[in-house]
């Protein structure tokens, strides 16, 4: 009797062993890719990163800016962040290869990817007709003027709800305050005036908005958030510091 119960405690104890050493090894093969999968970081080149930002856009939003205006904006939009020149993560783009009959001003949500406004906005009298095409940083010039600004304080003048912009690069916009260029609506900037006269009238250099979406988008851009107005303009294109990688 007492050897068949230590046979049978022999068995079970080798029975035991084995698929314990059996599981073990199952698990090592199971465990390993995903200890790796934890422990591997995907470095992503600027433009890739971009380039993935930019995806979820358009996969998240019905109309959004084209590739390259997206891409400088995001490239100024980086550098102003690591210099803590802006609080709110907001980037409106106004892309002035567009016509002024086009929407081509876009308000981006840069936490949920997502676009909080597109709407047509009329550019500076002496900047050109239909389209954007002359470009000045000069006081009285009646002109838009390119590149980066941070929004700053609302105030009420003779367009209404206003909102101050200052210009980032010395070059091409930093005299901005000097010139009165500020966001503001205007009755000009309708989209019922392209109906009259084939294209949206013009301002004195300012970004106007359509009336009926001004005091929305102001409210939402103001105090510290990141405007963007790209073109085609070779000169800036050439020498802006913002845009360069």
């Amino acid at each position: 009797m007492t050897y068949k119960i230590l046979t049978v405690i022999t068995l079970l104890t080798f029975s035991f062993a084995f698929t314990t050493t059996d599981s073990l090894e199952s698990a090592n093969i199971v465990d390993e890719p995903i200890a790796l999968l934890e422990t591997t970081k995907v470095n992503l080149t600027v433009e890739e990163d971009i380039n993935r930002v930019y995806t979820d856009f358009v996969e998240n939003n019905t109309s959004v800016p084209d590739l390259e205006s997206f891409k400088n904006g995001m490239m100024g939009y980086s550098k102003l962040s690591d210099e803590n020149a802006f609080e709110k993560k907001i980037l409106t783009i106004i892309d002035f290869t567009l016509s002024s009959t086009k929407k081509r001003m876009w308000v981006l949500d840069m936490t949920n990817n997502k676009v909080l406004f597109n709407t047509v906005v009329a550019h500076g009298k002496n900047t050109g007709s239909e389209f954007a095409t002359k470009f000045s940083n000069k006081v009285n010039s009646l002109q838009s003027s390119l590149g980066f600004y941070v929004t700053g304080e609302t105030y009420y003048g003779k367009n209404g709800y206003s909102m101050f912009i200052d210009g980032m690069e010395k070059q091409f916009n930093s005299k901005a305050r000097e010139r009165y260029v500020v966001v503001h609506g205007a009755n000009y900037a309708n989209p019922s005036f392209i109906k009259n006269l084939g294209r949206l009238g013009r301002s004195y250099g300012c970004p106007a908005l359509p009336t009926a979406l001004n005091n929305d988008i102001i409210d939402v851009i103001k105090n510290k958030s990141v405007i963007y107005i790209h073109s085609a303009d070779k000169t800036y294109l050439k020498n802006s510091e913002m845009i360069k990688a």
